[in-house]
């Protein structure tokens, strides 16, 4: 059986510091949400490795068509990344319950 290719995954240093502000804020709250979400973003951002083209394009009206995938993770958040030829880029980490028309800019 043939073996599917491997993706090298790159996040950027806007969608860590996307991710440790989201894991902060909830931190405030509760540790342990904090904590489960951060391993569920990390763990899904990881599961990028493999047929990271299983997820949609985004399809928003400021943002160029068929640049973007997105992965919804624990109901509120979107990772939005490219694949380009063998690799994965995770650009944004983003909370839905905020909004983030700040993309266009």
């Amino acid at each position: 059986m043939e073996k599917k290719p491997q993706y090298k995954v790159i996040v950027s240093n806007r969608a860590r510091q996307m991710l440790a502000g989201h894991v902060r804020f909830l931190a405030q709250k509760s540790p342990s949400a904090a904590r489960k979400v951060k391993n569920e973003l990390m763990e899904a951002i990881r599961s990028l490795y493999q047929m990271p083209e299983r997820f949609p394009f985004l399809d928003a009206k400021f943002i160029p068509l068929n640049k973007y995938h997105k992965m919804f993770v624990e109901k509120w958040y979107l990772i939005l990344y490219q694949i380009k030829d063998q690799t994965v880029y995770v650009d944004y980490i983003v909370d839905c319950r905020q909004d983030y028309g700040w993309l266009v800019r």
